[in-house]
């Protein structure tokens, strides 16, 4: 019988004064790079939104990635502003579990939607999002990037 190692848990974690390199460190695949920010810029953009939230990705121990939220100018309603695992730690289903951690936690916390956007291209997060259960709107930013929602 062939033995399968177990999943790593993944948490949400504060980033501190300890983390924050390593959590900078992480990147995404080179041709990823255009369809998201580096976390040191994303969490330099925090310190300027007050409403802004961060956490860094841990599978088991190991910082794989980022995320970070901000409430909505909508009543009950999260922006998911960046998103991304370490090149290293993808396609080991790290990116589903820790979108599943933040909208359980947005939940509990009294939302009922999750918002995001993303660039459109080959290579994009597009089919991971709607593999996750969001949906594309006809919205789009002054950036070109295309809305997606999912219901909490």
């Amino acid at each position: 019988m062939r033995h399968t190692p177990a999943m790593s848990v993944i948490t949400l974690r504060q980033i501190t004064a300890a983390t924050v390199r390593a959590i900078c460190a992480l990147e995404t695949g080179e041709e990823q790079k255009r369809f998201v920010a580096p976390n040191a810029l994303s969490i330099a953009q925090a310190y300027f939104e007050p409403r802004a939230i961060f956490r860094a990705v841990y599978a088991d121990e190991v910082p794989v990635g980022f995320v970070m939220w901000k409430p909505s100018d909508e009543t009950e309603v999260a922006y998911l502003w960046r998103f991304m695992i370490d090149h290293k730690h993808q396609k080991k289903g790290y990116a589903k579990q820790a979108i599943t951690q933040l909208i359980d936690l947005l939940r509990d916390s009294g939302y009922r939607q999750i918002q995001t956007s993303v660039v459109i291209g080959d290579g994009g997060p597009l089919n991971f999002y709607r593999s996750i259960g969001f949906d594309e709107t006809d919205a789009m930013l002054a950036n070109g990037e295309r809305v997606l929602t999912r219901s909490l």
